[in-house]
């Protein structure tokens, strides 16, 4: 029997999860066919300004339930996400065209923030300091900051909110989302999962987590919201330098993660059986549309024909198609803008000297699919040095260490980076101060996969921010410094005297 149509599923999914849908003029379309799923409203003007003032009103309430509270209602929202990870992962599918296994990754990465969350929900901890000033006390508190607006791309279209919202909430702040335009109905159904966590929790306010959809036009408007002191923001650069500049312009704050040209750099000593794995998945993983998808392989010269020859061998064998098929490992571009963009970074490439290795024709059919193309360049040329969200992989020969790190760095991009080396003082040359410049490096592992454990963003034309683990939940607070007088007396800092 032939699949059932993509827009029933995806309306199915959409009913089991309780999530009626406004019809309105944005179309939204699957990746797996270009069919039409449904046609929904987007956020008025109105609406904006009132989700901006609802989230005051919540952070208000919010602020005052105890960090551990707080941190309860995230663990339900992470049983809630359990218990709906089929459903969610299916729409992940269709509406962003990731294959089976990657949508119920990114559920899975939404469940495993949330188990992280509700651990730092009893561990925001401040500092004491000694005072100069006998019978003081000193002490450094984090507060909750206020209603956080997140802008998500349609790449990881439930992941990123949640890494912003888990740590958000037990922060004490309320989150307004945005979500692609691409990719709203998994956003539609993730709120109607938090909903469920939230009927669940009993006692929270309303409106500590609402959605809006709509395009540019919406981010604009919460970046320049002086309600709204934090900005998460994932997607271009371009896009970023919008926000940080409408964001800046209020004194407000802004945390972006935008985009990634990534490198590994391959040693002669490279365990290739191992390197050929973590490069194809870097490479082809998502169809290329990853901002951590490997993007620049700087080969040394002694292995770079051995090398090239095994990665021709496995991308030819590459299953590519419907993303729902288990079978398939590199499912369709997100839309035909994306394929025209593809197709002309190779032009691009070739015309700067490139040799095109396999790959690179666009597939028969319904839906934007592609061949994942291998380019060996000769030098690290402007199509190199651009970013192109689809799956080009560029190779470059080295033949000292220190070039090969010369030539990650040199591009405007700092998100992920790493070698595969046998070598120690390769390794810790290239983990250095004067190492890889990116916010991620890695050894023996591809850039693509981040844990949630680890502060997750990059430097440069990345933006700066820092999402999901370590000390991330910092960005979602303030710091405040209190001084406590136990003493009766009143010394002045620095021996000032001022007796009246």
């Amino acid at each position: 029997m032939p699949p059932e149509p993509v827009a029933t599923t995806a309306l199915e999914i959409l009913t089991r999860l309780g999530v009626s849908v406004r019809e309105g003029d944005l179309r939204v379309q699957t990746p797996i066919d270009g069919s039409e799923l449904v046609s929904i409203a987007t956020s008025s003007a109105n609406e904006i300004g009132q989700a901006s003032e609802r989230a005051l009103e919540a952070y208000d309430a919010w602020r005052k339930v105890p960090a551990p509270r707080r941190g309860e209602l995230v663990r339900l929202l992470g049983e809630e996400l359990r218990a709906a990870r089929s459903e969610l992962a299916a729409l992940v599918t269709i509406e962003a065209g990731k294959i089976a296994s990657e949508g119920a990754g990114e559920v899975q990465e939404m469940i495993d923030i949330c188990d992280f969350a509700v651990g730092l929900s009893r561990q925001l901890y401040g500092l004491t300091m000694p005072s100069e000033r006998p019978g003081h006390h000193m002490r450094e508190v984090w507060q909750p900051l206020g209603p956080v607006a997140i802008i998500s791309a349609f790449n990881f279209p439930v992941a990123v909110w949640a890494w912003n919202a888990a740590i958000a909430l037990v922060c004490g702040n309320p989150v307004i989302w945005k979500p692609s335009e691409k990719t709203p109905l998994t956003a539609l159904a993730t709120q109607a999962v938090m909903a469920r966590a939230l009927a669940r929790f009993g006692d929270g306010p309303e409106h500590l987590s609402q959605v809006l959809i709509g395009g540019a036009d919406v981010g604009a408007a919460l970046a320049g919201d002086a309600r709204i002191p934090l900005v998460s923001a994932t997607g271009s650069t371009r896009m970023g330098r919008a926000v940080a500049m409408s964001v800046a312009a209020r004194l407000g704050r802004s945390l972006l993660e935008l985009g990634g040209n990534n490198a590994m750099i391959l040693s002669d000593s490279a365990d290739l059986d191992l390197a050929v794995r973590a490069i194809a998945f870097s490479a082809v993983g998502t169809c290329g549309q990853r901002c951590t998808t490997l993007r620049r392989l700087i080969v040394h010269e002694a292995v770079a024909d051995t090398l090239i020859a095994r990665l021709r061998s496995a991308y030819e064998t590459l299953p590519i198609g419907d993303p729902r098929n288990p079978s398939t490992l590199v499912g369709p571009l997100i839309d035909e803008a994306a394929r025209d963009d593809f197709e002309a970074a190779i032009a691009r490439a070739v015309d700067e000297g490139g040799r095109l290795v396999c790959g690179g024709e666009r597939l028969a059919g319904a839906g934007a699919y592609v061949r994942p193309a291998i380019i060996e360049m000769p030098l690290q040329t402007d199509a190199v040095m651009h970013e192109t969200f689809a799956p080009i992989l560029y190779v470059l020969r080295f033949e000292r260490l220190e070039d090969a790190i010369a030539m990650q760095n040199a591009v405007p991009q700092g998100l992920s980076s790493c070698i595969f080396t046998e070598r120690m003082r390769e390794a810790e040359a290239f983990l250095s101060a004067w190492g890889s410049d990116c916010g991620i490096a890695n050894v023996n592992i591809g850039p693509s996969g981040a844990e949630i454990g680890g502060a997750f963003g990059g430097e440069k034309d990345t933006g700066g921010g820092r999402e999901s683990g370590s000390d991330a939940w910092k960005a979602y607070m303030r710091r405040q410094t209190q001084t406590v007088n136990f003493s009766g007396a009143l010394p002045l800092a620095q021996g000032v005297r001022f007796d009246l």
